[in-house]
Parts: structure tokens; C-alpha cells; sequence
């Protein structure tokens, strides 16, 4: 399970997450500055892969495929925006 209200604390932006796609490996720190939180925008580098879940706010982005910890990721500021 997965928290749906994540923010990100370094952007103060809520944290966007896509069912079923994978972010592109040509992604990087502007991309994300500059098309967030427009869907229209980021599709460009969204790839489909069933099973997945992309994640993103305006400065970190992760694409997980896997039961995943992301507590552990030290670098990401996430945290629950509360329900």
C-alpha cells in the first residue's frame, strides 16, 4: 500500500503518481521544473509498463516496478501530507 497524499518537503509540490508507466531514463531535474503538474506535458516521457507506478513532483522523480521501501531512498524528501 501506498500513501496517495505524498509531498515533497525540498519543493513543497504534492508528489503526482501514474499508474502503470515508467518514466523515460532521458528524464531529468528540468524536465520535471518545467512540465509539472500538466499530465499533457509529461506523457512525453512517460513510457507504459504494466505494473508499474511513476512517481514525481517538481524536483525528484522515481519509477518503481517492485515492492519498494521508499524510506530507504535517503535523497527523496517525501513524506505524507496527511489524510
Amino acid at each position: 500500500r501506498t500513501c496517495d497524499q505524498l509531498r515533497c518537503t525540498a519543493c513543497d509540490f504534492r508528489v503526482s503518481l501514474f499508474n502503470d508507466y515508467v518514466w523515460d531514463q532521458s528524464c531529468d531535474y528540468l524536465f520535471f521544473r518545467n512540465n509539472m503538474p500538466e499530465l499533457s506535458k509529461l506523457r512525453a516521457k512517460m513510457i507504459k509498463k504494466k505494473g508499474a507506478r511513476a512517481y514525481a513532483c517538481q524536483c525528484s522523480w522515481r519509477s518503481i516496478d517492485e515492492l519498494t521501501d521508499l524510506q530507504t531512498q535517503q535523497q527523496l524528501r517525501w513524506v505524507c501530507g496527511k489524510h
